[in-house]
């Protein structure tokens, strides 16, 4: 399970340190990929293995289904973390997600989330949701 906020940045070689507290429950390897917000995800792979059977279960007929997955397929990419605990960020996810040097990364339980400061800073600093309406939309997903 990952929980916390660190903040760090990409070295020369375009790697991030992993935070020590993620790093057993990733293991050798991860699989990053875009994120829904502008950043980017980190699933262990037996947590991305479990994401992609339900994403290959959506119908190929729905437009937006089959969009998803080729999107998605397209741009995940499994990485190897070395001894360090450092992984090199794939260009062209830090492009999508605006990371040139300083990031912050964001255990979100199943997954790592990677932003860009700038993007975090922003998505941070603007309108938050209601509390009432937040626990209204929990109680309707059964949480």
């Amino acid at each position: 399970m990952f929980m916390g906020e660190y903040q760090n940045s990409i070295d020369a070689k375009n790697r991030m340190i992993i935070p020590s507290k993620y790093r057993a429950a990733l293991g050798s390897f991860c699989v990053m990929t875009k994120g829904i917000d502008t950043c980017m995800y980190i699933y262990p792979v037996p947590e991305w293995e479990e994401f992609t059977k339900k994403l290959t279960s959506l119908p190929d007929y729905d437009g937006l289904s089959r969009k998803n997955k080729r999107d998605l397929g397209k741009i995940s990419e499994t990485c190897e973390i070395d001894k360090q605990g450092r992984v090199v960020i794939p260009q062209r996810l830090r492009e999508y997600a605006g990371i040139e040097r300083e990031l912050v990364t964001v255990g979100v339980f199943d997954k790592i989330e990677v932003w860009s400061k700038a993007e975090w800073d922003k998505a941070e600093s603007g309108s938050q949701p209601d509390p009432g309406d937040i626990a209204k939309k929990m109680m309707e997903y059964g949480v």
